[in-house]
């Protein structure tokens, strides 16, 4: 895995990229025609203009990725390193950086603080991720209370009757996720369905993690998903595009440029096959 430092000159290679692949005679998809970011950061208009855009129209994609998924220092180091000044919040992106580390690591009662502390209209206002919350702290007392043969369950149960019990009537989702959370005091956890057994994983807590960052990034007036991500998927789209139309001279795959093997450099026709996936920009962070 290569650190953000490395990988900087490969991004701006993987957007260029992306316009090089695009046809001229197909439409595009309404994401791809006015791609935004930051207004601190301007914008990128069309994909003419992305096409055609300079290093620093790049640079600002990227700085918005460090901000948004939380790396400050990267984004500190970046900004160094590009000569350019944005408006970098550390200790705003720090503390959205130990929240979703303590939802990570299981400590769900941490992350409901330091949201609070930091902007109670979060949860407030945003009942399904306050319950989505509560539920995940519900799972982590039953994943501690069945560890052990003999372990109590009465914390959990006394959890669920008195932050997720009285919710759960309001909405006929949350009731099922309930009942379905509390059949985890049913079965073994070693011998779990696949639909319970996936309430432990802890792709759950990244899932919860990843919405209660989007859901600050929106309480702070910024973008809930990084330009990136739809610079990535755009990507996918041309090259998919490209090869439908028969393009002349296109690889049968272009790497986003995250194999050091590559260095950002186009693939041999012997290489992988376009359908198998090629590495997520998100290969840097905690998750």
């Amino acid at each position: 895995m290569m650190s953000p430092n490395s990988s900087w000159e490969s991004l701006r290679y993987t957007v260029r990229k992306t316009y090089e692949l695009v046809p001229l005679n197909v439409s595009t998809p309404s994401l791809c025609h006015e791609v935004t970011v930051s207004p601190r950061f301007g914008r990128f208009r069309t994909k003419a203009d992305l096409g055609m855009a300079l290093t620093s129209d790049l640079n600002a994609v990227i700085m918005e990725y460090l901000i948004s998924e939380g790396y400050p220092e990267a984004a500190q180091r970046f900004a160094l390193e590009a000569n350019i000044e944005p408006e970098l919040d550390v200790d705003s992106i720090q503390e959205r950086v130990e929240i979703r580390e303590a939802i990570a690591s299981g400590d769900i009662q941490n992350a409901i603080e330091k949201i609070n502390e930091l902007n109670p209209q979060v949860l407030d206002q945003d009942s399904a991720l306050h319950f989505a919350l509560l539920r995940l702290q519900l799972i982590e007392l039953i994943r501690k209370a069945t560890a052990t043969p003999d372990g109590d369950i009465t914390p959990a149960l006394t959890f669920a009757t008195t932050h997720l019990a009285p919710r759960a009537p309001t909405n006929q989702e949350f009731l099922e996720d309930l009942e379905r959370t509390m059949a985890l005091l049913i079965f073994p956890p070693d011998n779990l369905a696949p639909p319970l057994a996936a309430l432990l994983d802890p792709a759950l807590r990244q899932e919860v993690a990843q919405r209660v960052n989007q859901a600050l990034l929106l309480s702070q007036g910024e973008r809930t998903k990084a330009t990136l991500y739809d610079l990535v998927n755009y990507r996918s789209w041309a090259n998919q595009k490209a090869m439908e139309a028969k393009k002349e001279h296109l690889p049968e795959r272009i790497e986003l440029g995250f194999d050091p093997a590559h260095n950002g450099h186009e693939s041999s026709p012997s290489s992988s096959s376009l359908r198998q996936p090629d590495p997520m920009v998100t290969g840097w962070g905690p998750y």
